[in-house]
């Protein structure tokens, strides 16, 4: 943390300070793809839709060569967006497709889908997250579909001190709406990247959680009176409630995912792969799974 004070206007809305910061830890999923776990870590159990963070990032093969093969979901949402590299996506019903740099895959798994995540390369940098966002108990087993696009289909917002958002989920201060629709979590998803010395103002809903991951170059964050918190590369910071996020970049350049999200308030069940109410609905779920009722896919949502 730091006390330095740094010049940005006063916009008048209450703003989210750091609550948190988040280290990750190191581990390994799929068929050994090493990643660095943030949420669903024991500094950081569940934000709040969120139900997990990982962030893989290697030019080793060795380190995720195998990918994701076959496993199953049910309950909840998974977001893959890929900073760099390919990877193949295949699931129970049918859908194949390929996710590359800057593309995002938004699934809601519903009521039950098996599907794998491949490399479709030798070598080179793979590199990106993955989302896990809760559903409702009321939309638990709806049938799963897609949301995916590719890096030329996201909307970026350009701003006047240079700032540039690209618009996964949610609406801009200006007006721009993520490519991502009709998610009940309404998310905020944004890349933002920041040239030295930047500021930046964004709205969040009050109520909602929300947190930072800085993926280059560090940030400040500040409160109504000008104080700061830094946040530096590979750091998550969980912001406390409010209306606004300010902050500046305090390196040459900076780039960081900006996710907020309206909690549920429901009671979390995991179960591996599967994330209910109950632990009866996990073991239902495992139940469906191996009796084969997955694999179904709503093409007309």
């Amino acid at each position: 943390m730091s006390s330095q004070q740094l010049p940005i206007e006063e916009y008048g809305r209450k703003r989210r300070t750091v609550l948190q910061l988040v280290k990750g830890v190191e581990t390994s999923d799929g068929a050994g793809v090493k990643l660095r776990r943030f949420i669903a870590s024991p500094e950081l159990p569940i934000l709040d839709p969120f139900l997990l963070l990982d962030f893989f990032s290697s030019d080793n093969p060795e380190d995720y060569i195998a990918g994701f093969p076959p496993h199953p979901h049910r309950g909840f949402e998974t977001v893959t967006y890929m900073l760099a590299g390919r990877m193949r996506h295949q699931d129970s019903a049918g859908h194949n497709g390929l996710l590359q740099a800057g593309g995002v895959q938004w699934m809601t798994a519903g009521r039950g889908i098996e599907h794998s995540e491949i490399p479709e390369q030798e070598n080179g940098l793979l590199q990106g997250f993955q989302l896990w966002v809760n559903l409702p108990a009321c939309r638990k087993m709806v049938l799963p579909y897609y949301q995916e696009f590719a890096a030329e289909q996201i909307p970026t917002e350009q701003r006047e001190n240079g700032t540039e958002l690209k618009v996964i989920a949610g609406l801009t201060d200006l007006g721009l709406e993520g490519v991502v629709k009709g998610i009940d979590a309404e998310p905020k998803y944004f890349d933002v990247s920041l040239h030295g010395n930047s500021d930046f103002h964004e709205a969040i809903p009050a109520g909602h959680n929300a947190f930072i991951y800085v993926i280059e170059g560090d940030v400040a964050i500040l409160d109504e009176h000008q104080r700061s918190t830094i946040v530096t590369a590979t750091k998550l910071a969980t912001l406390t409630d409010g209306d606004e996020l300010a902050l500046v970049s305090i390196t040459d350049k900076s780039r960081f995912l900006l996710i907020a999200g309206k909690p549920f308030g429901e009671p979390v069940a995991r179960g591996g792969p599967f994330v209910m109410n109950s632990r009866e609905e996990i073991v239902q779920a495992y139940r469906d799974y191996q009796e084969g009722r997955f694999g179904f896919v709503d093409n007309q949502h």
